[in-house]
C-alpha cells in the first residue's frame, strides 16, 4: 500500500521522532509511507487532492487528531490516527476542536492511545467506541553518539571554568513551547544554585515558540544557575543525557514523554512534574521521582544527591520497566497489524 502520513514535524522534537519511528515500522512491512508535515496544508481539501493524484494513495495516518487528523476528513481513503497528548489534555477544552476530533474518530478505522488512561479519557470525552482505540506505548530505543565532548557541550551552554565538569547538570529536555513550562523551576533553581553552585539547570531543545524562546534566553542570561542549550540531534541528545546528573520534566501536560523514557533507558534518574501523563510512566520512588511544586522539586532532587542507594534502585528499576513495557518490536507488530486494517 501507499500511505500518506501527516504529523507535526518540527525538527528535534518528540513528535518528529515518533513519526519517523512509526514510518519505519510501516515501511518494514513492505508499504510505502510518505511522511508530510501537517503545517504544509491549509485545508482538508488540499490533502484530498494530494491523495487522489496519480499514482493515488491507498490510505493515510495522522498523529494528533486535531492538528493533523482534521486534514483527513475529506480524503476518499481509509485512515487511522494516533492520539497526541495535546488532544486529550488541551484541545478537548476547546469546543470547536472537540467537535472536529469527534468527527475524525468517527471516520477513522482505528486510533492508537499511548496509555490505558488516555484510551479511557478518549472514550469518556470523545465518545469513541472503545473497540476502535488500541493501547500501544511508545517504543524506546536509544543510541548515543561516540563523537561527543561533554566539556564542549558545557562550554557551548555557558558553563565554563576549571570546575565546569564538576557541575551536577539537571537537564530539562523540551521543545520551547508554553505547554512544556520550561521556566517553572528557574527561580527556585537560582536559589538552590546560590546554596550549592555545583547544581545547575540546563534547558535544551529546539525553538518552537519564538516569543517563549526569547523569554527563556533572557532568564538564562540574568539568573544564576540556569542555562539554555541549543537543540541537538537525537544521538547527540542521548549522549548529553547519559552524562547529566538527572533529567527533569516540568510540563503542564504530557501524552507520553519520550525524553523521560529515553533517560530511563540510558540509566539516568528522572525528576518529573506530577501530572497524569508523567505519572503514567514514572512511578514515584520506583522508576523516578515526582514533584508538585518547585520547592518539592528541590527536596526530591536533594534525595538523589544524598541517597546513592535510592538513585541506583531508581535507575535499575526504570531501565527494566522501559525494556519490558516500551518494546520497539512490540510497537512494530502493532502498527503492522493496524495498517493491514486499512486495506
Amino acid at each position: 500500500m501507499k500511505l500518506l502520513f501527516l504529523a507535526c514535524l518540527s525538527p528535534k522534537t518528540g513528535n518528529c521522532t515518533t513519526a519517523e519511528r512509526i514510518r519505519a515500522h510501516v515501511e518494514s512491512a513492505g508499504h510505502t509511507c510518505v511522511l508530510r508535515d501537517a503545517s504544509e496544508f491549509k485545508s482538508s481539501a488540499e490533502v484530498a487532492k494530494l491523495v487522489t493524484q496519480k499514482p493515488p494513495f491507498d490510505g493515510a495516518l495522522a498523529i494528533h487528531l486535531y492538528k493533523a487528523g482534521r486534514l483527513l476528513l475529506d480524503v476518499p481513503v481509509p485512515f487511522g490516527v494516533v492520539f497526541g497528548g495535546t488532544d486529550i489534555n488541551e484541545d478537548v477544552k476547546v469546543e470547536h476542536k472537540l467537535v472536529v476530533m469527534k468527527q475524525v474518530l468517527l471516520k477513522a478505522r482505528f486510533a492508537v492511545a499511548f496509555t490505558a488512561k488516555m484510551k479511557q479519557m478518549a472514550y469518556v470525552v470523545l465518545r469513541s467506541p472503545s473497540s476502535k482505540i488500541y493501547v500501544q506505548p511508545q517504543g524506546i530505543r536509544t543510541e548515543a553518539t561516540e563523537k561527543f565532548s561533554w566539556g564542549e557541550f558545557l562550554k557551548s551552554s555557558g558553563l565554563s571554568g576549571a570546575r565546569a565538569e564538576q557541575h551536577r547538570v539537571f537537564l530539562l529536555v523540551c521543545g520551547l513551547r508554553r505547554v512544556k513550562d520550561p521556566l517553572y523551576l528557574a527561580e527556585v533553581f537560582t536559589e538552590w544554585h546560590r546554596e550549592d553552585p555545583l547544581n545547575v539547570l540546563v534547558i535544551i531543545g529546539p525553538e518552537i515558540d519564538s516569543a517563549l524562546t526569547e523569554e527563556v534566553e533572557a532568564v538564562a542570561q540574568r539568573r544564576a544557575g540556569v542555562f539554555l542549550a541549543q537543540g541537538r540531534s537525537q544521538r547527540e541528545l542521548h549522549a548529553v543525557v547519559r552524562r547529566c546528573f538527572a533529567v527533569v520534566n516540568s510540563s503542564i501536560s504530557e501524552g507520553m514523554s519520550a525524553a523521560i523514557l529515553e533517560a530511563m533507558h540510558l540509566e539516568v534518574p528522572v525528576v518529573a512534574r506530577d501530572i497524569p501523563g508523567n505519572a503514567a510512566v514514572v512511578q514515584h520512588e520506583v522508576t523516578g521521582l515526582l514533584y508538585s511544586s518547585p520547592q518539592e522539586f528541590v527536596c526530591q532532587s536533594q534525595r538523589l544527591l544524598s541517597d546513592g542507594e535510592l538513585r541506583e534502585r531508581l535507575v535499575r528499576t526504570a531501565k527494566l520497566y522501559v525494556e519490558q513495557q516500551h518494546s520497539v518490536e512490540r510497537e512494530r507488530e502493532t502498527y503492522h497489524r493496524l495498517v493491514q486494517s486499512l486495506q
